[in-house]
């Protein structure tokens, strides 16, 4: 077989595999996604996987990249690329997908034993900080139109050059309290 008809086999496994499996995205038919771990789970990352043209016998090129994993540690990162290249090196030669992606989940705990969340600077903020900063942008949205601006708004004509359907509307509640309701009678 040639490297595109198993890479054509791996990826219909892959898609049967994987079928609504909420951790697997396809992003290409030579590029996927796999999350290991759950949403919120502190110790969750994202394996970007692609195929270079020859795989699988040459290596996928395998990347920790994906903005969800910037909360993970350059050494924790390193550790896992090359956990994980451990494996493809073992599996050279044949479809090593599902290997990858079950390896790394059944190792999540291990890859990810000297985990330690990298604090940005949008975590440190005191909630002080945020408040003052919400209050400051509210001052700032507030903006005043002139007398002239108010009568273009006012006198603006829709497509068809007519006056937007209720733009002489009464206000009903007040009118009705004027003119008294059935019950009156």
């Amino acid at each position: 077989m040639t490297a595109n008809e198993d890479q054509e086999m791996e990826l219909e496994a892959l898609r049967s595999i994987y079928d609504g499996d909420e951790c697997f995205k396809e992003i290409s038919p030579t590029s996927f996604q796999f999350r290991i771990g759950e949403l919120e789970d502190t110790k969750a990352f994202i394996l970007d996987v692609t195929w270079p043209e020859m795989y699988p016998e040459t290596a996928p090129k395998i990347s920790l990249d994906a903005f969800f994993n910037n909360r993970i540690s350059a050494e924790t990162k390193q550790l896992i690329l090359t956990r994980l290249e451990e494996q493809v090196e073992a599996n050279m030669g044949a479809a090593m997908m599902y290997t990858l992606f079950e390896w790394a989940k059944e190792n999540q705990e291990t890859l990810m034993e000297n985990h330690k969340p990298v604090i940005t600077s949008t975590t440190i903020s005191s909630s002080s900080d945020m408040v003052t900063a919400a209050l400051a942008a509210k001052k700032d949205k507030k903006e005043h139109l002139t007398k002239a601006q108010k009568r273009r708004l006012i006198n603006k004509k829709d497509n068809k050059g007519e006056l937007p359907r209720g733009w002489n509307w009464v206000d009903v509640i007040k009118h009705l309290s004027k003119s008294g309701g059935r019950d009156d009678e």
